[in-house]
């Protein structure tokens, strides 16, 4: 049944569009003005894709306006759907090397 609801999320609009852009930590306002999605519809997707492990909240960074905001990373590199003898959804997820060189990139630009 976890597949079927995996399935579900990602067939839901603006889903698999989020999970592309957000490549880099994005905030859900970014994806919102760049993808032209409702801010609203942006968040239930946001805590949806959250929810099933396919995003992340990678960070909370201080604004110019000095408020926190929530910035989200796609937590997988690849998903793979197949249905050989019954429905078989196969995700892979983003190294740990890959995490480590995205952190340390973070915090050289920081500097």
């Amino acid at each position: 049944m976890a597949s079927v609801e995996l399935l579900r999320t990602l067939g839901n609009k603006y889903s698999a569009e989020i999970l592309d852009a957000t490549d880099e930590p994005k905030s859900a306002q970014d994806l919102s003005d760049e993808l032209d999605i409702p801010i609203a519809t942006c968040y239930r997707r946001i805590d949806e894709l959250t929810d099933h492990d396919l995003l992340e909240l990678h960070d909370n960074i201080l604004s110019d306006d000095r408020r926190r905001i929530k910035v989200y990373r796609r937590n997988v590199d690849a998903i793979e759907v197949g249905f050989d003898e019954s429905l078989v959804v196969d995700v892979e997820e983003r190294s740990e090397v890959t995490n480590k060189l995205d952190e340390a990139w973070r915090t050289l630009s920081e500097s």
